[in-house]
């Protein structure tokens, strides 16, 4: 038993552990996250010496030290730990909010300490344990969930610091806050785009996933609207602003953020359900015990056995202690939570492992979730040359360009093609070298392409719009994805298929949710139609909604929430900043922890550390596991308690059955709960 709750505690250290890592708390203290945690770890830390201490000294000084005396000792720890239960507790009380987790606590432990007086053997310990038990349980739940709704607005790195404006030739940062609308701001490679508006002067991409979660840069130039929040890439652009910064896409991503996290619904915890029952009936029917049965035997006119019925209340009293729940509940919880992190899936609190063991619907974004975020060369198509020549006269092109796409086609000669299983696509030599003195007269056309003299001849590469101009004839490409057409001398030389390419688990996980009971799924994402629905097509996703901005994506999770059967949970899965909004409205939000945002890890309930879409049916299988395993707990406790307080009732049940009733049934289930560490049956 010792061993197993030692295993226990180190693994839920680990826990804590990978919290201190994910979210760069301090390494000298993983638990002290602020001033009333540490005061709590503190007490327990103070209760437990104590009793230890006073159990040893107890059976060595028993006889020379009289009993109210242990009783006064006792009591130290037990108020140290258990002081602000009881304040809780009396406050019900005048407020005739009586029958709560902590009047139930109080009544147990105060139960089983006037138990002890009464039998003067010293053995307050069981209260004390309990109050410890119960307040470390209070203690971990605290942490986990209380870090996941903190500062998500700092967090949000998608906040302008500063808005450029041009005075006297000279840029001068601004708070955005004071430029009001028809201003022209600057903003310059690298920065993010402060305040919607419309660009007067400029040429340049966007990088727009951050928001839409789109995979393509956007190209935009004169008259272009651009959105607060995206990061401009290469141009220098001259914006005149159409909103105040408090009405710009950046602010009310913000204000989604803070807001959906209020309307978060969270499961009610199973104590306080089931005390509102439990607690009145055991402590009416503990009362009754003890005055009805006298006073009847009184007007029989018979002996009223005032002690005899008092000492049955008090042992129906233990027997009801509801230590079984009050323990192996949250230890199923956290075990469960602790065997999650062990196979890369960290839970932040037990009411969100609860609710994702309901789970029916799972809605997804795409860039970066189902797919790896990255653009990739695919194929090679209608090329009169061989693959890898074409290549590499695009690759000497885009040789200077900053744009994504021109760095995808040098990396992809540079390091070869291959599939999702990393074999070679495309036969390539082994060492592979671009010679800038091969290109010359390099123009870059914004929108179109590059044209460029390569080996001194002539090479256009870029979109369809450039082959127009030049007057090339071109082949269309059916395949989705962006084409990079590309023509040498005048001549049509084929074109490259480049795109993000879905995660090689991806297809097995969209299979196992089916599995696994998951009725519907759903892909929300900002990227073009077409991708998203050939995405969702290749994966085997049941619904696709495309071309969202983070807005449009909470009122589709709305939309959801409505429309889904009642007491069934929807899970939304993302990984960027634009997902955060989302992650927070849904009943159980999934992050992607390796190269997901710090917005979208603070947002959601659940984060997967390995980016893996298949841990998405793992946590839901050791999800179902706890739930088993804390039902299982909750019937056996009740149960075994039912049927010793009816023995106990009758006066069948003595001391002895009731520690049984209180102390065994605690045992057996908190050994049942720490089942829910493994799961490797589960993977």
């Amino acid at each position: 038993m010792r061993k197993a709750l030692d295993k226990l505690q180190q693994d839920l250290y680990n826990v804590f552990i990978t919290y201190e890592r994910l979210f760069n708390c301090s390494r000298k203290a993983v638990i002290a996250v602020n001033k009333k945690q540490k005061k709590m770890l503190i007490r327990i830390l103070i209760s437990a010496v104590l009793m230890i201490v006073l159990h040893f000294t107890y059976d060595a000084l028993q006889d020379r030290i009289h009993e109210p005396v242990w009783f006064l000792l006792y009591l130290i720890p037990y108020l140290t730990v258990g002081y602000d239960i009881l304040r809780k507790a009396w406050k019900g009380i005048c407020k005739r909010q009586v029958f709560d987790e902590n009047f139930l606590m109080a009544i147990a432990t105060i139960g089983a300490i006037a138990i002890a007086l009464i039998q003067k053997n010293g053995d307050y310990t069981e209260a004390i344990a309990v109050m410890l038990f119960y307040q470390i349980g209070e203690l971990f739940q605290s942490y986990a969930i209380g870090k996941s709704r903190k500062n998500i607005s700092a967090l949000m790195d998608i906040r302008p610091d500063y808005a450029n404006i041009e005075l006297d030739g000279e840029l001068v940062k601004t708070d955005p806050d004071e430029v009001s609308v028809g201003t022209v701001i600057v903003v310059q490679p690298g920065e993010k785009i402060p305040i919607d508006g419309v660009v007067v002067e400029g040429l340049s991409t966007l990088d727009t996933s951050a928001l839409t979660g789109e995979s393509i840069p956007r190209e935009v130039r004169e008259e272009d609207e651009v959105i607060s929040g995206c990061i401009n890439l290469s141009g220098v652009l001259k914006i005149r602003t159409t909103k105040e910064f408090g009405e710009s896409t950046v602010s009310k991503i913000l204000d989604l953020v803070e807001n959906a996290t209020s309307k978060k619904s969270r499961s009610e915890n199973f104590i306080s359900r089931f005390a509102r029952i439990y607690t009145p009936a055991v402590c009416y029917s503990a009362l009754a015990l003890a005055i009805l049965p006298p006073v009847v035997l009184l007007l029989l006119g018979r002996g009223p056995q005032w002690a005899s019925w008092i000492y049955r209340a008090l042992t129906f009293l233990v027997i009801s202690c509801p230590c079984a729940l009050v323990v192996s509940i949250p230890l199923s919880f956290f075990a469960g939570i602790g065997g999650a992190s062990r196979e890369g899936v960290l839970v932040k609190g037990s009411n969100y492992l609860e609710a994702l063991s309901s789970t029916k619907a799972v809605a997804f974004d795409k860039t970066g979730t189902m797919t790896r975020g990255v653009f990739e060369v695919q194929a090679i198509h209608h090329s009169p040359l061989n693959d890898e020549k074409l290549l590499e006269v695009a690759a000497l092109a885009e040789l200077f360009s900053s744009h994504p796409i021109a760095k995808s086609i040098r990396t992809a000669y540079e390091e070869g093609v291959r599939d999702s299983e990393g074999n070679p696509k495309i036969p390539l030599p082994a060492s592979r070298h671009l010679d800038r003195e091969r290109v010359s007269d390099v123009k870059e056309i914004g929108g179109n392409g590059i044209t460029a003299l390569i080996d001194g001849k002539e090479v256009a590469v870029g979109n369809s719009k450039l082959m127009k101009s030049l007057n090339i004839p071109y082949i269309d490409c059916h395949h989705v994805g962006t084409i990079v057409h590309v023509a040498i001398g005048g001549t049509y030389a084929g074109h490259i298929v480049i795109s993000d390419i879905v995660k090689p688990t991806a297809k097995e996980a969209i299979d196992a949710l089916h599995h696994i009971g998951v009725s519907k799924t759903i892909m929300l994402t900002g990227d073009a139609a077409a991708v998203a629905s050939a995405v969702a097509q290749e994966l085997g996703i049941d619904e696709v909604h495309a071309e969202l901005l983070p807005a449009d994506k909470v009122a589709a999770v709305e939309r959801l929430l409505q429309e889904k059967e009642e007491k069934s949970v929807l899970a939304f899965v993302g990984d960027g900043i634009n997902d955060a909004p989302v992650l927070s409205r849904a009943d159980v939000g999934i992050a992607m922890g390796a190269m997901g945002s710090d917005a979208a890890i603070e947002a959601a309930d659940i984060v997967l550390m390995d980016d893996d879409p298949n841990k998405i049916a793992l946590a839901i299988r050791i999800a179902k596991k706890c739930m088993r395993i804390v039902y299982e707990n909750i019937w056996f406790a009740i149960g075994v308690k039912l049927l010793c307080l009816v023995l106990g009732a009758f006066g069948i049940a003595n001391m002895w059955l009731a520690i049984f009733a209180d102390v065994g049934v605690m045992v057996l289930a908190v050994l049942n709960a720490i089942r829910a560490l493994f799961t490797r049956n589960l993977r």
